[in-house]
């Protein structure tokens, strides 16, 4: 029974995340406006691939091998979902 409770809340972790970035992207916009989720699904995306840019980044600065790759990876991840977000409120 032990063993399975780390697995749980490890995934419970990422069903808040989901949940919480489905929140911050706008959820209840299109059931008010009766519009299409895509948007949203668009924008829980976008926050994870910048998440996932920031843990890289991290990463770089805790690992000692491969700290130039991590670091680049991780920019280049902020730097997509920089892009994403530009091309989402039309300014590229």
């Amino acid at each position: 029974m032990n063993k399975s409770l780390p697995k749980t809340r490890s995934g419970f972790k990422y069903i808040y995340l989901l949940a919480f970035f489905g929140l911050l992207s706008g959820f209840f916009n299109p059931l008010i406006t009766d519009s299409s989720f895509d948007s949203v699904i668009l924008g829980v995306i976008v926050l994870f691939v910048g998440l996932l840019g920031g843990i890289i980044l991290y990463k770089s600065a805790t690992s000692e091998k491969r700290r130039e790759i991590y670091l680049a990876g991780g920019f280049g991840l902020v730097a997509i979902s920089l892009f994403f977000i530009f091309q989402l409120t039309g300014r590229v």
